[in-house]
């Protein structure tokens, strides 16, 4: 699978599981760290679980497990590093304290507008 492949099969389990706010960024022509970010939002810590299970889930049928894996299932924030891609899922608090889109404002979102499920 291609990063961009990746990235998006992401974005499609994180939206099956009422992941809020989703945005990716094409972050490869500015660092080394991972071609695309993903980011979302949870409204509990019961759902920042459910959303990295079921990222880990779905990429793990397309052959692609997750490389390394930060912060605590039942905290606040979780990263999930796919070499190529990697996916931040935050409650309301720790996205605003980490502020990844502010940071990372140089990099290209991507529309996801076919990808994503409308409301």
């Amino acid at each position: 699978m291609t990063p961009k492949e990746i990235a998006l099969s992401c974005v499609r389990a994180l939206d099956a599981k009422k992941g809020q706010d989703i945005k990716m960024l094409e972050t490869g022509a500015l660092t080394t760290l991972a071609d695309y970010f993903v980011i979302c939002s949870a409204t509990s810590t019961t759902q920042i679980k459910a959303l990295c299970d079921e990222c880990e889930k779905v990429l793990k049928e397309q052959g692609e497990a997750p490389h390394h894996i930060e912060g605590h299932r039942g905290g606040t924030w979780v990263l999930l590093d796919f070499s190529a891609v990697v996916v931040h899922i935050f409650n309301d608090e720790a996205r605003k304290f980490y502020d990844l889109e502010r940071l990372w404002s140089d990099a290209q979102p991507v529309d996801l507008g076919g990808v994503l499920i409308a409301d």
